[in-house]
Order: structure tokens, then sequence, then C-alpha cells
């Protein structure tokens, strides 16, 4: 799986267990660690988030594009761009009168 997907599908997985967890009203009346353990799929897919980000998923995520963008702008003092994959992009020469 590509590692957009990876933290798409926990944040959704993450997010859809919080909402589940603030709305049940046993949540309120239990202890903060109680009401942990009675909705694991929040806990695990939290667990699952926080080890995610501190594995450096997130740089890996958005590292591609800051280094596309840097390129693109060295390359346009040639004339030339890449895409967000790294091929390089020729443009036509600016004719000169």
């Amino acid at each position: 799986m590509e590692v957009t997907t990876i933290l798409l599908v926990v944040s959704v997985c993450t997010a859809t267990g919080a909402w589940n967890w603030l709305i049940d009203p046993d949540t309120q009346k239990v202890s903060f660690f109680s009401s942990f353990w009675n909705h694991p799929f929040f806990t695990i897919s939290c667990i699952t988030l926080i080890a995610l980000f501190f594995a450096g998923i997130h740089k890996r995520v958005v590292a591609p594009s800051i280094i596309a963008a840097r390129c693109r702008t060295v390359l346009a003092e040639y004339n030339m761009s890449c895409d967000d994959t790294g091929k390089l992009i020729l443009k036509p020469r600016p004719n000169i009168q």
C-alpha cells in the first residue's frame, strides 16, 4: 500500500472511533482509562496513528512534494520543469527576436 493510503485509512478509523467514543453515554460515567477499554477500535486506531507518526509517516507524505517544488524552482531557470514523480519536462525554447 502507498504511504498516503495507509495514513488516510488509519485517520478515518481514528475519526470514526473517536465519534463513537464521544457519543457513547457511558463515556461520561466511567473513568478515562475504562472508557478506552470499552472502545478497543478507537484505542487501537489511536495507538496505530501515534506509532505511524513516531515512525515518520508524515515526512514520507510531505517530503516528495517539497522536493518536487524545489526542483521546479531550480529547473525554471533553464526552461524546464518536472512532474510529481520527478520526470523531467522540457519546455520549448523561447523565441528571441
